[in-house]
């Protein structure tokens, strides 16, 4: 089967918001759509997710604003960018493909935090919710992360320490510390595959998403996202809703298990080859489980 793919750009206010369709057009199966995380990581890192196209489903990657192909605003502070703004977001771009009557979410990390608001707001047409390596709060996040981190060897941990203290977040001993958790923790595939790799590098290049909400890293998180939690809310999903995680992952089962207790009949797959990443390190697994539960949902 020829697998077809098309870009394009749709309005949103006063920008535009760069989106790919991968799959048959002719699909009789609801879409699904790709929320990726950082806050402003950009698609690439998700691109593995287009081989759910495979099964005759149209795979939707786009950036969401701030980031990639979409409008940069640099000069917008903690006051634009907001959980709000990218439900609002990921609404117009859902209108303006026209697959309001059906559709799935599929959200990782960050953009699993922004499938649960986006969840949470019962939007018409949305058959299932998956929940990807993302966590119910952000103050669960960081002591998991701390704890994470308390567990890294003592030269790490120096490093980690001493630079945060004076500031230094570019020195490049400071920089080869957190790599070195993120090859624990985020993707235990080293070298990072190329796509990984373009979403990191996107970050460097466009920090003003991920700086304002989140903070320099994983694990310093000290931007406007620090206190966010939706705890006390996810009990208003009501669609099919699959998490997500890895056995050696930053999203760990502290900061998933609200959605287990709170989301009536959540399922949850734990990945044991795995950390922050599974559709990279265990991607036909990842694309098996995921696909069989969009099947069950159309």
């Amino acid at each position: 089967m020829r697998i077809y793919s098309k870009e394009g750009y749709a309005p949103f206010r006063d920008y535009v918001t760069w989106y790919r369709v991968t799959g048959d057009p002719q699909s009789k199966k609801p879409p699904v759509v790709l929320l990726h995380g950082g806050p402003g990581a950009a698609h690439d890192y998700l691109d593995r997710y287009k081989l759910l196209a495979r099964d005759g489903r149209q795979v939707i990657h786009y950036d969401q604003l701030g980031c990639g192909k979409s409008t940069l605003l640099p000069d917008k502070g903690a006051d634009f960018w907001t959980p709000k703004l990218f439900v609002e977001e990921l609404n117009s771009l859902i209108d303006f493909l026209g697959i309001r009557s059906a559709y799935h979410v599929l959200g990782q990390s960050w953009g699993g935090m922004l499938g649960a608001e986006f969840g949470i707001t019962r939007p018409k047409g949305l058959k299932s919710l998956t929940i990807a390596n993302s966590p119910a709060s952000m103050e669960l996040w960081v002591a998991e992360a701390n704890r994470l981190r308390s567990e890294m060897p003592a030269k790490i941990r120096s490093a980690l320490d001493r630079h945060e203290k004076a500031g230094t977040l570019t020195d490049p001993e400071y920089l080869d510390a957190a790599m070195a958790f993120y090859e624990r923790h985020v993707c235990r595939v080293v070298p990072f595959p190329p796509e990984v790799k373009r979403s990191f590098d996107q970050i460097g290049r466009n920090p003003t998403v991920y700086n304002t909400m989140n903070g320099p890293n994983e694990f310093f998180v000290i931007g406007s996202l620090k206190t966010w939690s939706v705890v006390d809310k996810v009990k208003a999903i009501d669609v099919p809703t699959l998490l997500i995680s890895g056995r050696y992952d930053e999203a760990t089962p502290a900061v998933v298990q609200p959605f287990a207790d709170n989301i009536k009949g959540a399922r949850w797959v734990i990945f044991e080859k795995s950390s922050h990443l599974p559709h990279v390190e265990e991607t036909e697994k990842c694309m098996k489980t995921v696909a069989s539960f969009l099947d069950e949902n159309d």
